[in-house]
């Protein structure tokens, strides 16, 4: 792969690791720990990730459960649970919190489903506009005379060619997480 590829090859990778991070965060009736990725903490003052504060373990498919480093931080964690989109209410015994995930309707896995066709379609526009932004860059390379007509066409092509590479991967993903939500 040339190097002028290569940039925007780069950039393309990066909205395939953002739409997974994205796709991480849905939950699919299942007790993910990802779901907690984007919760912060108020931790003396410091807006600080779940994961930092406590241990979280899942003791079974439908619940995950947050145990604390220190005991007193138990209702700021519930606060910020609550405050979140994880549509959950915590259960907070005094030592724990657990989260306990319900099954999904199936309208509700049809909503899923059409919010992650959503997100990979965001995806792959900004894929696609990664690649009009790399075009326009090479030709305004043959412009500033600095390579050939041919040499500009073959960076395109290279371009085009690793731009449908990742609406494929994009494709890919899309299926196996509908399929995933959409498994009961």
């Amino acid at each position: 792969m040339s190097e002028r590829v290569k940039e925007y090859s780069d950039k393309m990778q990066k909205t395939i690791d953002h739409l997974d991070s994205e796709y991480s965060a849905i939950r699919a009736g299942r007790a993910n720990p990802h779901v907690l990725d984007r919760i912060r903490v108020d931790y003396y003052g410091t807006p600080t990730p779940i994961q930092q504060v406590g241990n979280i373990s899942i003791p079974d498919p439908r619940t995950i459960q947050i145990s604390p480093w220190e005991k007193s931080i138990l209702k700021d964690i519930e606060k910020a649970i609550q405050a979140s989109d994880v549509g959950i209410n915590p259960t907070n015994d005094g030592n724990t919190i657990r989260l306990v995930f319900p099954e999904l309707t199936e309208e509700r896995r049809r909503d899923l489903v059409k919010e992650i066709k959503k997100k990979g379609e965001d995806a792959k526009v900004a894929v696609r506009n990664i690649r009009r932004d790399g075009n326009d860059s090479f030709k305004k390379l043959s412009k500033s005379d600095d390579i050939s007509e041919d040499e500009v066409k073959d960076l395109e092509d290279e371009l085009q060619k690793t731009t449908d590479k990742f609406i494929k991967e994009i494709d890919s993903m899309i299926e196996s997480k509908s399929k995933d939500i959409m498994t009961v």
